[in-house]
């Protein structure tokens, strides 16, 4: 078989494009890991509640795309604030695995709860509503294209990127969540109210979370599930970046979503969870850290 450069090069920007939606879901469980020290599964399904509270905001309430993305954003981020509050808060002494398990229910409830309010159907509401300029395509050197839509979420990406490392290791509250996640006792002590501290936190992740489900929903169509698979790639991806590390999360998602293009293209599109499961499993067997993580005793 000929090697076709063009194809290449067309399997790496939507790599890239999907790979940093999985980073920016991956930023959220980051951001909640650091102040938690929990995975939380149900990340995805935020995601998901994101992708719908801007159909929501362009159908039922008409809203102009950018107010409903804004609305979206809000919404999710109080959502996320609800679940710490009701589901976390009351287990914060309690085992990890209390709120493993806790996580699993609530990713499993949201879901359902969606299915009841939307439907099963896929609705391609959103991706309908976004503007012609999005839509356009331009020509990469190599017979590629990528969309403005595209474009614009690589640029985004990137830009909550920084503004999230900006606001951890620049700012007062930043620092109150690093403090929280090296040891909440020790923060307590010093003067930091820790349960404000993880409730912004919850809200930024879960912000975050909105944003990933809003672009994704202007490309694809949405469904109650369609956070399960999103939130196990973010998720590897984070493992794989260094859970915990805000550019390891970046970094991961773009590196998850390239290997599983190429494998979708070369191989079959039937092994892109099984890619993200391997690639996983071989980063905690090689490198419990991740690609940029900080090894500790704890993670190993």
């Amino acid at each position: 078989m000929d090697f076709d450069f063009g194809s290449l090069l067309a399997f790496i920007i939507f790599g890239v494009t999907i790979g940093v939606v999985y980073g920016i879901v991956a930023l959220g469980i980051s951001l909640i890991y650091s102040g938690l020290d929990i995975v939380h599964f149900a990340h995805g399904e935020i995601f998901m509640f994101g992708a719908y509270f801007a159909f929501l905001g362009v159908t039922a309430l008409n809203l102009p795309l950018w107010l409903a993305l804004i609305l979206s954003v809000v919404l999710c981020a109080i959502l996320g604030v609800i679940i710490d509050l009701v589901a976390y808060r009351p287990l914060r002494s309690a085992p990890r695995l209390s709120a493993l398990i806790t996580a699993i229910g609530i990713s499993l409830v949201l879901q359902n709860v969606a299915r009841m309010i939307w439907g099963a159907e896929p609705r391609r509401d959103l991706a309908n509503a976004k503007s012609e300029f999005l839509a356009q395509t331009i020509m990469i050197p190599g017979g590629a294209q990528l969309s403005y839509l595209d474009l614009s979420i690589i640029v985004l990406a990137v830009f909550l990127m920084a503004g999230l490392n900006r606001l951890i290791y620049l700012t007062r509250i930043g620092k109150a969540m690093r403090a929280c996640a090296q040891d909440k006792m020790a923060a307590s002590l010093m003067g930091i109210n820790t349960n404000i501290v993880i409730t912004i936190t919850f809200a930024l992740g879960s912000g975050l979370g909105a944003i990933a489900g809003i672009m994704v929903g202007m490309r694809e169509t949405i469904e109650p599930t369609m956070g399960y698979y999103k939130g196990v790639a973010a998720f590897a991806a984070a493992v794989l970046g260094g859970i915990g590390n805000i550019t390891g999360a970046m970094l991961g998602g773009i590196v998850l979503g390239i290997a599983e293009v190429l494998g979708a293209g070369y191989i079959s599109s039937g092994y892109r969870i099984a890619i993200a499961y391997i690639l996983m499993i071989l980063v905690i067997i090689f490198r419990p850290s991740g690609l940029l993580g900080r090894a500790s005793a704890n993670r190993a």
